[in-house]
């Protein structure tokens, strides 16, 4: 029964953050600042869940395979590489470090 009185808060709690923004003034949008967070939020929260996901383990850091495949698409991203193939890169050089015993 928890978990869905744990659904039923989260879906209210969407609601209640969706109408919030729905009655945010026009103008207090139209801020320079405003604008420039709501463009940077998403990369950065994108950046720590990938962050987390890749280097942590509950409350432990962890050094593994998924290090060198995010290291590889780093590299194919700064030498410009298409996506599917940054993607391609990551997968590959993770699976072969796992392989490895890594």
């Amino acid at each position: 029964m928890n978990t869905w009185i744990a659904i039923g808060v989260t879906a209210l709690g969407c609601y209640g953050v969706k109408l919030v923004g729905l009655l945010v003034p026009a103008g207090a949008l139209e801020r320079p600042l405003v604008r420039r967070l709501a463009a940077l939020l998403p990369v950065a929260l994108l950046a720590a869940l990938t962050a987390q996901q890749t280097f942590g383990d509950g409350q432990a850091l962890v050094l593994d395979a998924r290090v060198a495949g995010v290291a590889a698409a780093a590299v194919a991203l700064v030498l410009r590489a298409p996506f599917l193939l940054v993607v391609a890169a990551a997968v590959l050089v993770t699976a072969g470090v796992r392989a490895m015993g890594g």
